[in-house]
C-alpha cells in the first residue's frame, strides 16, 4: 500500500486541501510505511490499542517529528487500554484523543476483535462507553472522563 499513499499524497499536495494532511499509523512493524506518513503528514495520526506504558512511549517518539498529534483510536480494555490510564497520558503531553466508540449498537464494539456473531454480551466490554438505553458500562469511567476533561 505504500504506493498508493505516495500517490494519494501526491494527488492532495497538487491541490493543497485546507484541510491538514495525515495517514493514521497503527503497526509498528511497517517500519517503511509508517515512516512515509509520519515525514509527510501535516500532523501525527496514531492508533494504540496498548497498555499505558507502550502509549507514552509512542508518544514520546512521536513528538521528535514536531507536529501536532492525534491518537485517533485507543481505548480497549480487554488489552489494557483504559480510560483512567491513557487520558492522563494524553492530557500529560497534550494530545488530542479519539474514542471512536460511544453507545452499544450497530457496530458491535462492545465485543473484542474476531467474535462470532451470537457472543453473548462480554462481562469485560471490549469499547463503548454507553448501554443503548444511555446509562454508562461503567459509571467510574465517567467520573474519570469528565474529572480529566474538564476546564474546571
Amino acid at each position: 500500500s505504500i504506493h498508493l499513499l505516495q500517490a494519494v499524497f501526491e494527488w492532495a499536495w497538487e491541490v493543497r486541501p485546507s484541510q491538514p494532511l495525515t495517514a493514521a499509523s497503527w503497526n509498528g512493524e511497517l517500519k517503511t510505511l509508517n515512516d512515509f506518513k509520519h515525514k509527510h503528514s501535516d500532523i501525527i495520526t496514531f492508533h494504540n490499542y496498548k497498555d499505558a506504558a507502550n502509549l507514552e512511549a509512542e508518544i514520546q517518539y512521536l513528538q521528535g517529528f514536531k507536529r501536532p498529534i492525534v491518537c485517533t483510536e485507543y481505548m480497549a480494555r480487554t488489552s489494557e487500554s483504559f480510560f483512567e490510564t491513557h487520558l492522563p497520558i494524553f492530557k500529560k503531553y497534550n494530545i488530542g484523543a479519539i474514542n471512536w466508540g460511544l453507545v452499544a449498537g450497530k457496530t458491535n464494539t462492545i465485543f473484542p476483535w474476531g467474535s462470532q456473531e451470537g457472543t453473548p454480551e462480554p462481562t469485560v466490554w471490549f469499547h463503548d462507553i454507553f448501554r443503548k438505553d444511555g446509562t454508562p458500562y461503567d459509571p467510574k469511567e465517567i467520573e474519570v472522563i469528565k474529572s480529566i476533561t474538564s476546564t474546571n
